[in-house]
Formats: structure tokens, sequence, C-alpha cells
């Protein structure tokens, strides 16, 4: 009896220790996301809880005064110069957003369909394009900030090459093309990430679907716009939000370009560099409620990102099409 017993027992303690095993393999997979976690709500929670409560709060210099609720949300959309100074921002952001999508996304669009043709020469095309894409955007900015030289840059002297003197100009001096500039330097920067997106996207069409459409007639402007785009719509989804929070998140190029004063006359501000300029700058509203108001500032533009992010993906994917 004894013996058959301990059998049982020799049998049953490998199967047991087997069990344990499997058991502690399943918790110690769930321990592998806590670093990303840790580091996630360290970098992006924490400093969004800690904007939220300074907002909240007078600020004498980088001391904590006394708790005043809104007060710093009202004086951003009520007081002078705070008012005005933010929709003048703002406005430069949606000019921003549109000038991407016209200049970056449309280009990139046209570009994608070029290669996807598999024309001669596409995957030099595909890593030229994407070459931009790999420098600093700090590098980028101060490269065209030379470039674009009333005096020395490049593409004044190309101008003046070509008998074209009527045409230069202080692209980052006068206020009427220095957004402008800079839009078309992010767009250039940003033109190889949307082409290869746009890219994936006719690539992922079954190639049977266009055939098809073909054979049933379709060509030119009508296979683009009732097949090859619907089908692609999860690729335009994609590249339309990161081009919408990049747009309204544009600080380094800016800054690398213009400072942080917005010059020429805050014809460049972005919300961005504006927050920059409360919190940090002692300019433009400093005072004892600077870092207040650029708290309620940063609070303002994550909620309007967050908020018009979720309306936009939502719109979006409605007109997406399974295939």
């Amino acid at each position: 009896m004894n013996t058959a017993e301990s059998q049982v027992k020799a049998v049953n303690k490998p199967a047991a220790k087997t069990k344990t095993k499997r058991k502690w393999k399943r918790w110690a997979i769930h321990l592998f996301p806590i670093p990303a976690l840790a580091i996630y709500g360290l970098f992006i929670v924490y400093p969004i809880l800690a904007a939220f409560t300074y907002s909240l709060f007078d600020w004498n210099g980088l001391v904590r005064g006394a708790f005043i609720g809104l007060e710093n949300f009202q004086a951003l959309f009520t007081l002078e110069p705070y008012k005005e100074l933010f929709w003048n921002a703002f406005q430069h952001n949606i000019l921003y957003f549109v000038g991407q999508l016209i200049a970056q996304n449309g280009l990139a669009f046209i570009l994608a369909f070029i290669i996807y043709k598999k024309i001669k020469g596409a995957e030099f095309f595909k890593i030229a394009f994407f070459m931009p894409r790999l420098l600093s955007i700090i590098v980028v900015g101060f490269l065209w900030k030379l470039i674009l030289n009333p005096n020395f840059g490049a593409l004044n002297v190309i101008l003046g090459k070509f008998g074209l003197e009527s045409l230069q100009k202080a692209w980052l001096g006068d206020p009427d093309t220095a957004l402008i500039a800079i839009i078309l330097v992010n767009s250039w920067f940003g033109l190889g990430f949307a082409v290869l997106i746009f890219l994936a996207g006719m690539q992922s069409i079954p190639h049977e679907l266009i055939e098809a459409a073909t054979l049933d007639g379709a060509k030119g402007w009508k296979m683009m716009s009732k097949i090859i785009i619907p089908l692609m719509m999860p690729a335009i989804t994609i590249i339309t939000v990161l081009t919408f929070i990049q747009s309204f998140e544009a600080f380094e190029l800016v800054y690398a370009m213009q400072g942080s004063q917005g010059e020429p006359y805050h014809s460049t501000d972005t919300l961005a560099i504006y927050f920059y300029r409360l919190a940090f700058g002692g300019s433009s509203g400093g005072g004892s409620s600077a870092i207040g108001l650029g708290s309620a500032l940063a609070v303002v533009l994550f909620l309007f990102i967050s908020v018009f992010t979720a309306i936009l993906l939502y719109f979006m994917r409605k007109k997406e099409v399974e295939m």
C-alpha cells in the first residue's frame, strides 16, 4: 500500500511542478508591460495631471500660491494680451494643418500613386522622399533658416542667378511669407512618411478588385474616386489624424527657425510656442501667474487635440470600406 501511494505521489509531483510553473509564467507575462507603463505614467500621465493641477493655482515665480480655481482659464480667454495672442496662435495652427493637408499630404498622395504604378526607379524615389525624415527636425530648421536667409541664402542666390530678383524676399522676415515658409519646410520634412503611408494603403488593395473594376469600365478619375480612395481610407485616416496632431503640437521647427517670440510680429506664433513663452519665456504675459497661465493653455491644448482627434477618427472611420 505504501509503495502504491509513493508511486502516485511520484507521478503527481512533476505534474504539480508543471502546473505551478505554468501559473508562474502566466503571471510573469503580465510583468513585461510594467516598465513601459511606468515610463508612460512618468512622462505622459504625470505631466498632464500636474499641468491641470498647476492651472488651478496662482504662482509667484516658481512658488505656488493660493488656489484660484479656473481664473487662469478665464484670464486666458478674456484678458488682453492673452486673449488676442491665444486666438492668433490658434489661427496659425489651423493654417498649419490646412497647409500640410494640401502641400504635404496632397503631393504625397500623387507621388505615392506614381510609385504604385511601378514607374522606373520607384524604389529609388521611395528612399529619396524619405531621406529628410532621417534628419533631426532641429537640424532641418537651422539648415532651412540658412537657405532662406535674405542676404546669402541659397534660394535668393538662385533666384538672382536666373534673373528673378523681383521674387527675392526676406522669407522669414516678412509676416506674409514667414508662416507659409515654415509650413512648406515642414511639408518637405514629412513628405516621405506620408508617401509610405499612402503607398502602403494602395498596395493593400487586392489586385483582383482593380482588374474587375477595369473590366467594368472604371478608369481615370472614376477608378480613383470609386475604388482606390474608398479602399485606402484607413491609410488616409491615419495620415490625416497624425497631421492634425503634429500641426497643433508644432514647436521644434518653429522654434529652430524663428525662436520663441513667433517673429515677425507674432506671425509665426503657434499654441505650443505661446505656451513655452508663457510658462518659461517671461514675456507676453509673464508675472506671478505665468506658470498657471501656461498650464491652463497646456490643458486647453490637450483637451482640444484629444476631443477633435476622437471626432475626426469617428467620422473618417465611418467612411472606411471593408474589403
